[in-house]
């Protein structure tokens, strides 16, 4: 059977420090054959699923597998290999099949590698696409774990109450332009943080927030809560950490909670930033709850019950940064750690 070229996104080394698009690499000399197994040798092809990779998700807790992560089980997360393609969120279509849930022709979104085609384990990891009517690339943001996290860590762990005081950090990227328009359809006050004076204007006249401000413009934070939440907040959706976090504690009211998906402050520092105020957690009975998508997978069916109707009906607006093709990953990729994007950032394999 003959072999077709199979383009991939290659680790160089462990990374320390901030990431540069030279840790990655694109590898043009892989091939790979377009179906799963000869004629008469299928046994060792039943769980595969050969998928070819439409679109791929960046997404910070990437930079987590780029460098050696010792003393956690692979249930918790691993690291990515040097030498090898790094794998993430994607949708792809299946080409070839050694499992009866998926056939040729299936669209999937799930785990899978950054490469052109994927050989994959099924069905761990996979998702068939059931709804087409908006666009595929949704299944790497809004319609798949980053939507998932948002429902999850708004709905679920932070419990919200009509007319509750919400603060969203890094509130421009794919999970937090939604928690605030989740938390304004549920008639809360809310306010996000981004890092750049675009990003504030998406977030107040298109997003719908009632306020928000540039972290990088703030010489105090605990100041501008204040200003902002003279009241105080009742929930915090965290994606930032250390300092953001340290300066919310000082200005949650009593029985906050604070749903913690991210902290990508601290993702790229060689020694994590201290945070002072924890004992506010005592004093005002605030719950600090960190969680991960992957144990909230069961959700998924009653999520897109309640998300496809708000997108068909335009009630939820989602910000795509599209990048064209698979040799654009490693500067996508990175450029999430600089803010380069603006709203979901994503990677176009076919383009």
């Amino acid at each position: 059977m003959a072999e077709v070229s199979n383009k991939q996104v290659i680790l160089r080394e462990y990374v320390t420090g901030f990431p540069k698009e030279s840790d990655l690499y694109v590898n043009s000399t892989a091939t790979i054959k377009l179906k799963l197994s000869e004629p008469g040798h299928e046994g060792s092809s039943r769980k595969l699923v050969l998928v070819k990779n439409l679109y791929l998700s960046c997404d910070p807790y990437q930079r987590l597998f780029m460098e050696r992560i010792e003393g956690l089980s692979s249930q918790s997360t691993s690291s990515y290999t040097p030498g090898s393609p790094i794998y993430g969120y994607g949708v792809a279509k299946v080409l070839d099949s050694g499992h009866p849930d998926l056939k040729a022709g299936d669209l999937v979104w799930g785990t899978t590698y950054w490469e052109e085609y994927s050989r994959i384990p099924a069905p761990e990891g996979l998702i068939k696409i059931q709804h087409t009517d908006v666009p595929l690339s949704y299944y790497t943001g809004i319609l798949g774990m980053p939507g998932l996290t948002a429902y999850v860590g708004f709905y679920e762990i932070c419990s919200p109450k009509k007319g509750e005081h919400v603060f969203i950090s890094a509130a421009a990227g794919a999970v937090g332009q939604l928690v605030g328009q989740f938390a304004k359809l549920m008639g809360c006050y809310v306010v996000g943080s981004a890092g750049s004076k675009e990003k504030v204007d998406l977030l107040k006249n298109e997003l719908g927030f009632d306020e928000a401000f540039n972290y990088k413009e703030e010489a105090d934070l605990n100041a501008a809560f204040k200003r902002y939440f003279p009241e105080g907040i009742d929930i915090y959706f965290e994606n930032v950490g250390g300092k953001m976090l340290d300066a919310v504690l000082l200005n949650m009211r009593v029985h906050g909670r604070i749903a913690v998906c991210g902290m990508i402050s601290q993702y790229n520092l060689d020694q994590a930033e201290g945070v002072t105020n924890l004992m506010h957690l005592v004093y005002k009975r605030i719950r600090l709850h960190g969680f991960s998508v992957r144990d909230h997978y069961h959700l998924h069916p009653k999520f897109m019950e309640f998300m496809l109707p708000y997108i068909r009906q335009g009630k939820i607006v989602y910000v795509e940064d599209i990048a064209a093709g698979l040799e654009s990953g490693p500067r996508a990729l990175v450029g999430l750690f600089k803010g380069l994007n603006f709203g979901k950032q994503v990677v176009d394999v076919s383009a």
